[in-house]
């Protein structure tokens, strides 16, 4: 295979004029997009992605989720593809770019390698990974889910949203549900480019993140009941006052955390309080409480200790208390072949660069489980997104695409 050569690089211009041209579409009401899975403005979103693959010659596949493969065919025909890409849904007060990078800067590699008349040997296939977000349709990363095998498909069917619409029936609704078996596509390897979410690269004034695994996470949640009373005629001795508990939880939840740093962490961000009312102690608390780590005995402690230390919290105040687990996933090391090509990339054309791990989830940690996968991640301003003001620089989308590319086009095997 030829050597790569460092000054191939993507059109950077051209990245940016799609990234700003999809924004477009389902736009929010403070600069970002709300474009949620399986609305109207998903569909427009995949329509314009659709235009676009097409006009760069590539075929487009479309599964039984909703999931969308353009691909670039490569010289041999026996070769299994690499796979590139992300998600084109958002947060209903989302940003451009968490996701949308990854999609359109796997497409802007096409584009780049027709420019240049640059052939593979294997193909090369940008996905439009379905329902990503889980804000409408929990969980997240429901459809790549369901292709990596975590999910059925007829239980992702069957999610509804807050006005008990079925997942299965909007898909067919907006008119992108495909006949293709979900998961029957193999893979040669599979590489994803996004937005760090956190403030790590920015701060380490570092160009590139080479992603070399991805949290585990657990969340719990916990009811806790006491009894409301008033706040100003209930003596302090006699209430009973589940609100307070749950601080001191809360309270615990960070020391955990703590104990395990530098990579843990904890806090709550679901938090329902009854009756909710200025004069009242609450009487019922429900929350949840999110742990994630790299390590999966570190997620088991966590929990164990979360659960213990609650109950005794709980039963000192003589409060009644109950657990569930509603979601989680073990951690994921990504695949030691993809994490050094890119690595290697990175070096090869100058960017700098540092091993990270991703806080959040993401499609690539469940196709992780069927194929050799990898990520890469560039900064985001003040580590912001899943908010309107979520903001990249230019350079950054460009240099993360750069690599991107690298690393793809030589597992793909560069021909010419």
């Amino acid at each position: 295979m030829p050597a790569l050569n460092s000054n191939l690089r993507i059109n950077g211009d051209r990245l940016w004029d799609s990234l700003m041209e999809m924004a477009k579409i389902g736009p929010g009401i403070a600069g970002g997009n709300n474009r949620q899975t399986l609305t109207d403005e998903d569909a427009e979103g995949r329509a314009l992605f659709q235009k676009w693959c097409e006009a760069s010659g590539c075929t487009m596949g479309l599964d039984q989720m909703g999931n969308m493969f353009a691909t670039r065919p490569g010289s041999d025909p026996e070769a299994l593809p690499v796979y590139v890409g992300s998600h084109l849904d958002t947060q209903p007060t989302g940003g451009k770019y968490d996701g949308i990078l990854g999609v359109l800067g796997g497409l802007e590699i096409i584009k780049t390698l027709n420019d240049l008349n640059i052939k593979t040997k294997h193909p090369i296939v940008v996905t439009n990974w379905t329902n990503e977000e889980g804000t409408r349709y929990a969980p997240p990363m429901l459809a790549s889910g369901v292709f990596g095998g975590v999910h059925t498909q007829e239980w992702a069917y069957d999610r509804v949203d807050a006005d008990g619409k079925r997942f299965g029936d909007e898909l067919v609704r907006i008119g992108w549900r495909g006949d293709e078996k979900v998961g029957e596509r193999k893979m040669h390897a599979f590489f994803e480019l996004h937005i760090e979410q956190g403030p790590i690269l920015e701060a380490e004034n570092k160009d590139i993140g080479v992603v070399t695994h991805g949290q585990g996470l657990s969340w719990t949640e916990i009811t806790i009941i006491g009894k409301d009373s008033h706040t100003g005629s209930t003596p302090m001795h006699m209430r009973k006052n589940a609100g307070l508990a749950m601080a001191r939880i809360l309270e615990n939840v960070d020391e955990i955390a703590l104990s395990h740093a530098p990579h843990a962490v904890g806090a709550a961000g679901h938090i329902d309080v009854y009756p909710n009312s200025r004069n009242f102690i609450p009487g019922k608390v429900i929350f949840t409480v999110d742990l994630r780590s790299p390590e999966l005995a570190v997620i088991d402690d966590m929990e164990q200790r979360l659960r213990s230390g609650a109950k005794k919290i709980c039963d000192d105040m003589g409060l009644e208390v109950s657990f569930e687990k509603v979601g989680g996933f073990d951690p994921v090391t990504f695949n030691e072949k993809c994490v050094s090509s890119i690595r290697n990339a990175a070096e090869r054309m100058g960017y700098s660069h540092m091993n990270i791990i991703s806080g959040a989830g993401h499609d690539a940690c469940w196709i992780n489980g069927v194929a050799p996968s990898a990520m890469v991640m560039c900064p985001c301003v003040d580590g912001l997104s899943h908010n309107e003001a979520e903001d990249i620089s230019k350079e950054w989308a460009v240099a993360g695409a750069d690599v991107l590319m690298h690393a793809v086009i030589e597992t793909a095997e560069i021909l010419t």
